[in-house]
């Protein structure tokens, strides 16, 4: 009997998975595997080690519990499953993150030949270029590119799927708990659609109105289900009009494939600095610093309530994510690194690409970078985007007692602080002038931004 390999990676899910239907239609059955790489397990937060074993096991029950969930090295795995299953091939979605691309390149350099059929994004990266044959470095042009380029309709669930059974010794589901304190949204295939169903029905006409309020359930949060390929950008961009509001999430959308071609392109940047002259600003030593920022107590009570949503649900709000990493940068002054770091360990929807370009367009260091001296400022951000104060009240209930007007400046009143609250580590204004006088020591701003 004929048999292909599956291995699953970042595309967990039946529906709309053009690997899965490559090793259906190449053999008679598959051998669904998902390998767990103990190095990899080894620099992933406690938060998305629960997401992914919650997410293994809603891939096996779509597979009638058939899936083998293997640890070890990814060759020696293989190359024991293609033995005792007489498999002929090995399918897979092409990965392009540095990860990825060197784990596959060992896997082939050892003999094994892996046939790659789609990828995590609706347009691979590499794929959209400018006329002379470059990549893109700016967005916009590359959203514009992007749109012509387009990408293939979904493809459809699989009618017919024939998995080999495992035996125990296959059967290694993780049993990592949540952190005591922390909840995680739920995961899999099946969890994944009902957001996005829940998305279109409540929120998805008013996004570009909404997106930015952090206090009101506005955004998709499709991030945790993306990242893991539990639904598809293909799936959700069939089903976008030509709306302003429908626009606005395709551009986010192109956000994520725009970092990942940047990173495909510039694999070093995933902790490097894409404009090198920024290593010669001055920085400060994290110490006590980052591990106020870290743990929410700043006494910006924007900031803080952002930074404690992260550690709490392995997520955070996207306008609330520029302005902590604006305020790491900015008002205290340390490399984007320390930030980034923190968000790997904590986000549950973490991506490599999204998380070091994302850092980098906020501390004006990446391409299509918010220009550094664009300061964000965590007070009127918090009076602007959470006017009410239902977000802060509900991570920071030191700040519960407070009307609307006192709630994002408490220093100001009596009882700001009589609830325990953390007074500020820094002064913004003045931290703000320190940003802008540490830039000018590096002259570059003609340079980064010669239209300024």
């Amino acid at each position: 009997m004929a048999r292909s390999i599956m291995w699953f990676r970042r595309d967990l899910r039946i529906a709309d998975n053009p690997a899965l239907l490559a090793a259906i239609d190449e053999g008679e059955e598959i051998v669904p595997v998902f390998i767990l790489d103990p190095s990899l397990i080894a620099t992933s937060g406690s938060k998305r080690l629960a997401y992914l074993g919650q997410s293994l096991r809603a891939l096996d029950e779509s597979l009638g519990n058939t899936l083998h969930v293997c640890v070890g090295d990814q060759v020696e795995v293989l190359r024991d499953l293609m033995n005792r299953y007489d498999a002929t091939s090995v399918h897979i979605s092409a990965e392009y993150e540095p990860y990825g691309v060197t784990r596959d390149a060992r896997v082939e350099s050892a003999g094994i030949v892996l046939t790659r059929t789609g990828s995590p994004y609706a347009v691979a990266p590499g794929r959209v270029r400018k006329s002379d044959e470059t990549p893109y470095k700016v967005y916009t042009p590359f959203y514009r590119a992007w749109c012509v380029h387009g990408w293939r309709a979904p493809a459809a669930a699989p009618k017919n799927l024939k998995a080999v059974t495992p035996s125990d010794a296959d059967r290694n589901f993780p049993d990592w708990e949540i952190p005591k304190g922390a909840e995680i949204s739920p995961a899999g295939e099946k969890a994944a659609l009902a957001r996005w169903k829940t998305f279109q029905k409540r929120a998805l006409d008013q996004y570009d109105e909404n997106r930015n309020f952090a206090g009101m359930d506005g955004t998709s949060k499709l991030g945790a289900h993306l990242k893991w390929g539990e639904i598809h950008p293909r799936t959700l961009l069939a089903q976008l009009g030509a709306s302003k509001a429908h626009d606005t999430f395709r551009k986010e959308i192109a956000w994520r494939e725009f970092y990942a071609d940047v990173l495909h392109h510039n694999p070093h940047t995933e902790n490097d600095y894409y404009a090198p002259r920024f290593k010669e600003m001055r920085y400060d030593a994290p110490q006590e610093k980052l591990t106020s920022w870290q743990e929410g107590r700043t006494g910006y009570p924007f900031v803080d309530a952002g930074m404690r949503q992260l550690v709490q649900e392995g997520w955070m709000h996207n306008r609330v994510r520029m302005v902590v990493a604006s305020f790491l940068v900015k008002d205290l002054h340390l490399e984007w690194q320390h930030g980034a770091d923190f968000f790997k360990e904590h986000l549950v929807d973490f991506d490599v690409a999204s998380n070091a370009h994302g850092w980098q367009w906020t501390a004006g260091c990446g391409t299509d970078a918010s220009p550094y001296y664009r300061v964000f400022n965590p007070m009127e951000q918090g009076k602007r985007f959470d006017p009410e104060g239902i977000y802060v009240r509900k991570y920071i209930p030191e700040l519960a007692h407070l009307n609307n007007s006192q709630i994002h400046e408490p220093w100001l009143f009596d009882e700001g602080y009589t609830h325990g609250y953390s007074k500020r580590i820094v002064d913004h204004a003045i931290e703000r002038i320190e940003s802008l006088e540490r830039l000018q020591e590096i002259k570059v701003e003609k340079e980064l931004y010669p239209d300024s």
